[in-house]
């Protein structure tokens, strides 16, 4: 059996038992970093075989602890903090699992997207956790496109050396809408700070982050449109397509230069 066992994301004592017995009675303890999670190892007293389990060796370790596990061997799974998988290793080790039928469970646990969510105080009802931004703008772009008139509550994760370039991409791309960024969560010092993007935020450059933002307004039918026929929703309305721009990115709560990058496209395919 192989367990993915969800880890505190700060405070070590918010483990839950059923992770600590699991920990304790399995052979193996697959780890993204090995010395991390012997500081969680060693104050639950427990002495167990790890070995490294990261985004580097991901692929080419999951046969061999499929093996294991088919073998009879129980191994645990885990990430340096909160649920594996969950912008962490350990996907392709399920789609192993399940292609030579291995048996896996998900022992339960923290989640920073979750707790990022609760503490935002932002809409829960319906959320999406899209966890590290990619290193590359343009990759930025085409990443977050598909999510820009989605009304779901938005949930990113941030390295403290990204926290400021990231929050300045979301403004330019997302707009004025309300944030909460979340910071050392659980921790002695977590704060939370809630604002709009594009507000100067007072962030202490510290620790992790988790940045949450509202959805895009659901309640414009303008906004089920795609933004090049938003546009031309004005337009044929008799609107100039710089006042267009304008009201097709407050509708949507989007940056005018997103709005812009669509008109301009129309205008070219015209000439």
């Amino acid at each position: 059996m192989i367990y993915f066992v969800a880890t505190p994301i700060g405070n070590l004592d918010e483990i839950t038992l059923r992770a600590v017995d699991v920990l304790k009675s399995v052979d193996l303890i697959a780890a993204e970093d090995t010395r991390h999670t012997a500081i969680l190892l060693s104050k639950l007293g427990i002495k167990a075989r790890t070995v490294a389990y990261h985004k580097f060796n991901e692929r080419s370790s999951a046969a061999e602890l499929v093996a294991l596990a088919k073998s009879g061997k129980n191994i645990a799974v885990v990430s340096d903090a909160g649920m594996p998988t969950v912008s962490d290793p350990g996907h392709i080790l399920i789609t192993e699992a399940i292609a030579a039928g291995a048996d896996y469970t998900v022992v339960s646990g923290a989640c920073a997207a979750v707790d990022a969510l609760v503490l935002s105080g932002l809409s829960t009802r319906c959320f999406t956790v899209l966890g590290f931004l990619p290193e590359k703008k343009t990759d930025r772009r085409k990443f977050v496109e598909p999510y820009l008139s989605v009304p779901s509550t938005l949930v990113f994760y941030s390295a403290v050396h990204d926290i400021k370039k990231d929050l300045a991409f979301l403004y330019e791309t997302f707009g004025a809408r309300k944030v909460a960024v979340c910071r050392e969560m659980t921790k002695l010092y977590e704060t939370v700070t809630r604002g709009t993007l594009g507000d100067e935020l007072d962030i202490v450059d510290k620790g992790e982050f988790a940045i949450v933002i509202a959805g895009a307004d659901s309640d414009s039918a303008l906004n089920a449109l795609s933004v090049e026929e938003h546009i031309n929703r004005y337009v044929s309305a008799g609107v100039d397509i710089r006042d267009a721009v304008k009201k097709v990115a407050a509708d949507r709560r989007i940056a005018k230069s997103e709005v812009y990058r669509v008109a301009e496209s129309i205008k070219h395919a015209k000439d």
